[in-house]
């Protein structure tokens, strides 16, 4: 078993790396230990780890998993065999003491008629999006950390025809797609003597592997552009996830991902590049521990005239379902591009209805 390799130096919270109920173990510097069940974190009042004996265990890990941690390399992010991720932190950047977080891999995923009877997808949502892959809609699928992203792309993903190829581009491989014609790429760091593979890299080289479908795990910078040059030759029927806390806002990070190409295209020619490219974005968010479906926002088109998105609201979790929804948005000042390539900072947008 691929924890095997890190039980010797934990014993004091094995069970609960062990339990498949488990998804999340964290140990902060204080040597407090909370664990994540079924979208909830709490404590485990029962156990405290010493902190010298964190740091020696952790330094331990490290060498099991072929890396290393010190004071002059305090950042550790290494994977166990079956995917899951050890991360920590040593001290200074960790005040106090060390901290450890170790995020489990997804043994079994989800279809989506499972998310349906368990409550997390509605009858219509589940018609919806069915219909939306069937097709071959461009999804974009938004939501915080923890919101289940990644659990509704694998399946919606699920419901592509087994006679498709499909191009899976990821930061970390952890997508388990059981399908015929799967190809899976993973970015890689930068190492000695070896250079960085992005996922803009990625994003570049499928379009020479003959995908019918382009799946990319999160945008998170310019692959945006690059995403958006494949959907405008042909690629359509693509999914992705996006980090935002509502679909209007995923609309603007977007866009703003693209600016950090570093392309010479006005702020508005991307936005209208946009709306012609990606047709749905599917927004979820945990409430009360329980991940939920709550909006999917359809992009109509962009009007060049006015300076607006024309967006309409296909299905709301809180609201009637309105006819239509506009965006209005000013163009970025050159200051405003700047910043946004260095702290991913969303363009000045200002929501409206009329």
């Amino acid at each position: 078993m691929s924890f095997e390799v890190i039980l010797p130096f934990l014993e004091p919270i094995e069970k609960y790396i062990l339990d498949p109920e488990v998804s999340e173990v964290m140990v902060n510097a204080s040597g407090r230990v909370f664990i994540e069940t079924l979208g909830r974190i709490h404590e485990v009042v029962s156990v405290r780890l010493d902190k010298k004996h964190l740091e020696i265990a952790v330094k331990n890990i490290a060498r099991r998993l072929g890396d290393e941690i010190s004071e002059e390399k305090p950042l550790l992010d290494s994977r166990l065999p079956d995917g899951s991720r050890v991360a920590a932190v040593f001290a200074p950047c960790s005040v106090g003491g060390t901290t450890l977080v170790i995020r489990k891999f997804h043994s079994r995923w989800f279809s989506l008629e499972e998310l349906r009877t368990g409550g997390s997808v509605t009858q219509e949502v589940f018609e919806l999006l069915g219909a939306a892959i069937s097709s071959r809609k461009n999804l974009l699928i938004s939501g915080g950390t923890g919101t289940g992203k990644t659990t509704l792309l694998n399946a919606l993903a699920s419901l592509i025809s087994d006679e498709e190829r499909i191009v899976l581009i990821e930061d970390t491989a952890e997508i388990n797609l059981d399908k015929p014609d799967v190809v899976r790429l993973e970015a890689r760091s930068e190492r000695p003597e070896l250079p960085a593979v992005t996922i803009r890299d990625l994003v570049k080289m499928s379009l020479r592997l003959r995908p019918d479908r382009i799946l990319v795990g999160e945008v998170r910078g310019g692959e945006a552009f690059d995403l958006l040059q494949a959907l405008n030759t042909g690629h359509s029927g693509t999914l992705s996830t996006i980090h935002a806390n509502s679909a209007v806002q995923a609309l603007a990070k977007f866009a703003n991902y693209t600016l950090q190409a570093g392309v010479d295209m006005p702020y508005a020619a991307i936005r209208g590049t946009i709306a012609e490219s990606v047709n749905l974005i599917v927004q979820v968010e945990r409430r009360q521990g329980k991940r939920l479906v709550t909006e999917l926002l359809s992009i109509e088109h962009f009007d060049h005239a006015k300076d607006k998105f024309e967006l309409r609201s296909v299905y709301s979790l809180d609201e009637p379902r309105s006819s239509e929804l506009r965006v209005q948005s000013k163009p970025p000042t050159r200051a405003s591009i700047v910043a946004s390539r260095r702290s991913e900072r969303r363009p000045n947008l200002a929501a409206n209805e009329e």
